[in-house]
């Protein structure tokens, strides 16, 4: 059962970045997107996937990861379009 709740977190978690991450790089618009915030999420994030490979929670890193990826990508576009 809590590898169950550990998938669908890391589902959730994870598909919440798209819509954000394909609007951002779709329109180009990141003035209201603040740059310290996704840089906090992203550390939040990166110390998620170091304490799932830690544990070797597989959920939590595949999550992670992906998060990391679409976090990334945002705070690229805020740098690069910003």
């Amino acid at each position: 059962m809590e590898h169950l709740i550990g998938a669908t977190a890391a589902i959730l978690g994870t598909v919440c970045w798209l819509p954000q991450t394909l609007k951002t790089w779709r329109t180009r618009e990141t003035k209201d997107l603040s740059l310290p915030a996704n840089l906090l999420i992203l550390t939040t994030l990166t110390l998620w996937l170091i304490y799932g490979l830690m544990i070797a929670a597989w959920p939590l890193i595949l999550g992670n990861v992906i998060s990391i990826l679409l976090v990334g990508a945002i705070v690229t576009a805020k740098l690069k379009f910003g």
